[in-house]
């Protein structure tokens, strides 16, 4: 983090966060981050579903909810990028507060209900981002759809031309009866629809299903399955938690979904057993408290093919991304792996 990076994180966080995040999107946009281009090296170059990534460091959805700072986003040093949530129809979310930091444990805690600016307008600036870094969507469903499942399908249809992957999105716990479709048959359904979609478009993109971290072993195994069955090229693991263990915020009893350092060990357990019940037939994602190199190398040893962060730029910056991407050079480079798909599950074992 530069000293300049530092001040300006210090001044963030004397503000509301929601406020707080609407400013360092816009500081983005203005230039005044460092946007040094994503590092890579031969180890650090990979694949994901097909996708050429210069490192495996991506950006999670929920920060540039409407995709309105790619540009700037595609040279902080993410390997690549969701954007996100986006849904049919525009929606304002939540009421306000709905975004609160936990600093003294390093998370935070967010209920904003999927509000963004609608597919429209999202469709037209994924089509107009420069080239760079793969770019994808997070497809989420309006909180007053008689057809939530649908709304996937439809969001697809409008943004899939102009991105480069998509998220189904059933894992959120801010809109409500949401994760109820998890579940094998209704997940099975959602799929289906979303995929039939997919197949239609001129060029077919990579389809990620984002899970929930609170899951029981049957569910985890059923939505295993599922993935299997219905063809999609990944999952994402995992969105926020419910839990609220181990807290020592006064903000620990907001509702809504908490991420950051808290939920590292919950998401990478799910991770590893995601890992051994998919047996490596399709690449998983591992996301869940990242905030350093040694946590990125762990989820990728637990089983994820690539990671993505969010939380941890609350409290290190947007240059989090190229430390953590340089970091993990290293620690390829220390254990003799000549690239970072020689590391993918070698520690799954472990988190079992």
């Amino acid at each position: 983090m530069t000293p300049l990076e530092r001040i300006a994180l210090k001044s963030l966080h004397l503000l509301d966060p929601e406020r707080a995040h609407t400013l360092s999107l816009l500081a983005l946009r203005a230039g005044l981050v460092p946007t040094p281009g994503p590092f890579t090296s031969p180890r650090l170059q990979t694949t994901l579903a097909g996708m050429a990534l210069p490192n495996p460091v991506g950006l999670a959805a929920g920060y540039d909810k409407n995709a309105e700072s790619l540009p700037a986003l595609m040279r902080a040093g993410f390997g690549w990028l969701e954007v996100g949530a986006a849904t049919p129809l525009p929606q304002p979310g939540n009421p306000k507060p709905r975004l609160f930091r936990l600093t003294e444990d390093r998370a935070a805690i967010n209920r904003f209900g999927f509000n963004n600016q609608g597919m429209g307008p999202i469709a037209k600036r994924l089509a107009a981002r420069p080239k760079g870094v793969p770019v994808g969507l997070n497809l989420g469903a309006n909180k007053t759809s008689d057809d939530r499942a649908a709304d996937f399908a439809k969001v697809l249809a409008h943004c899939g031309p102009h991105a480069d992957f998509a998220t189904v999105n059933v894992s959120s716990p801010n809109t409500e009866k949401l994760r109820d479709l998890q579940g094998a048959a209704a997940l099975t359904g959602l799929l289906a629809g979303v995929m039939e979609v997919r197949a239609g478009l001129a060029t077919p993109i990579p389809v990620f299903l984002k899970i929930a971290p609170d899951l029981t072993p049957d569910e985890l195994a059923q939505i295993a399955e599922v993935a299997l069955t219905t063809g999609i090229s990944g999952i994402i693991a995992t969105n926020t938690t419910l839990s609220r263990e181990g807290l020592q915020s006064a903000h620990a009893h907001e509702a809504g979904g908490l991420s950051g350092a808290p939920l590292f060990e919950r998401s990478t357990r799910i991770l590893a057993q995601l890992s051994k019940l998919t047996e490596g037939k399709i690449p998983l994602v591992g996301v869940g408290g990242i905030s350093n190199a040694d946590q990125a190398y762990a989820k990728i040893r637990a089983g994820a093919s690539a990671v993505q962060l969010y939380t941890a730029m609350v409290y290190q910056g947007i240059s989090i991304a190229g430390e953590i991407a340089q970091g993990l050079d290293a620690l390829l480079q220390r254990d003799g792996h000549s690239s970072i798909n020689d590391a993918v599950g070698t520690a799954r074992e472990s988190w079992l």
